[in-house]
């Protein structure tokens, strides 16, 4: 049996980066960005992703504090998760995602391309970034403990039933 695919959320105040798994689950591609406002079609925008992409999963970043809390912009997304959860029906999981922007920031200062070219693009390939580690998390724990250890590492609090 084929996995479904899975999509991947940079939750900012303005807009949200988007990247989703490749055909085969193996690689995590950017996709699109989204506005956050209106609300509504933003959840809209979502589920009609999820559902195109044939998504089993969404994998938000959770933009921990340096200190690995949670402060306020995680407490907004997990608030996120579980609309997304309870409204849309979504199986949903939060993934540390410490510094993806700065990482994406990079990527393209390295690459030369300017602030104003990556505007678009950097919300997306950070939502990329979150979801290849997400992957390979997912992956090396599967090698290191079989088949039934092939979950990502949880949040504190987070359970099964509440992901």
């Amino acid at each position: 049996m084929a996995e479904l695919g899975i999509i991947a959320l940079d939750v900012g105040e303005k807009r949200v980066g988007v990247a989703a798994t490749d055909g085969l689950g193996l690689t995590a591609q950017p996709l699109t960005v989204l506005s956050r406002k209106p609300h509504g079609l933003f959840l809209e925008a979502v589920k009609k992703i999820a559902e195109e992409r044939g998504a089993g999963l969404v994998v938000l970043g959770l933009p921990k504090l340096t200190t690995g809390e949670n402060g306020v912009q995680a407490q907004r997304v997990m608030s996120l998760a579980h609309e997304l959860r309870s409204r849309l029906n979504l199986t949903v999981e939060t993934y540390d995602e410490r510094l993806t922007t700065a990482m994406a920031d990079r990527v393209f200062d390295e690459a030369g391309v300017s602030r104003r070219d990556r505007r678009q693009v950097v919300d997306m390939t950070a939502a990329a970034l979150i979801l290849d580690g997400y992957l390979s998390d997912r992956n090396r724990l599967a090698k290191e403990a079989g088949p039934a250890a092939a979950e990502p590492r949880a949040e504190p609090g987070e359970t099964p039933e509440n992901r």
